[in-house]
């Protein structure tokens, strides 16, 4: 594996706009970064550089045989790489999001084509950094958990520090959040919700919306 230097340790309170602008350019660089999300710690890049997911496979010591949870600024930008043929479900996502829900649905055939695969997890975060930077970007953020294979999520900036401070550029941290749960994730590439992992938000709630939809 490449060795990096250590990475900036950037407080997103103390610093936002020069947080926004360097994980704007770590990402168009097509390198990694951690940085907190309405859940836990994230570690993102451009999901359509491949040497970028490579990396993060490389960090987390995983496979790349299933596609990473994507952050989206919002649904208008979401519609350029999905598939979705329900106005129920459009209304559906416009109702839940942004949240911590993250929703499994059918990419485009062009977005398939470049990703490798048929679907993907997409969430519009209710985090003020994360649709800032967003915003900035106008495409998809990887955002997946801190951790190695198999091992739980990590949500202290200090043991995240200590841990990949060596293999990223950039570790992005606020003091103001509590990250101790994980989005739900459902399944939507059908007619209806199917929960694939509690988090957050109650997936009776969830259907609750989907029902009044």
């Amino acid at each position: 594996m490449i060795e990096y230097k250590n990475a900036e340790l950037i407080n997103i309170d103390e610093n936002p706009d020069y947080s926004i602008q360097k994980a704007k350019k770590i990402f168009l660089e097509g390198s990694v970064f951690i940085y907190p999300t309405d859940t836990i710690y994230g570690i993102g890049a451009n999901p359509f550089n491949e040497g970028a997911v490579e990396r993060i496979d490389e960090i987390k010591h995983r496979e790349n045989d299933k596609p990473y949870i994507l952050m989206i600024g919002s649904i208008e930008k979401l519609l350029r790489y999905i598939e979705i043929n329900s106005e129920k479900h459009l209304d559906f996502l416009h109702s839940i999001w942004p949240n911590p829900v993250s929703v499994i649905l059918t990419l485009n055939s062009k977005t398939s084509r470049i990703l490798g695969f048929n679907t993907a997890a997409f969430r519009i975060p209710n985090h003020r950094f994360c649709l800032k930077l967003l915003s900035e970007l106008e495409m998809p953020l990887i955002s997946t958990s801190v951790n190695r294979n198999q091992q739980p999520p990590m949500t202290d900036q200090n043991s995240i520090y200590d841990e990949f401070s060596s293999e990223v550029d950039a570790i992005f941290y606020s003091a103001k959040n509590s990250f101790c749960s994980v989005s739900t994730l459902i399944d939507l590439s059908d007619s209806i919700p199917v929960l694939i992992r509690d988090g957050k938000i109650k997936f009776e709630d969830i259907l609750d919306k989907f029902e009044k939809c």
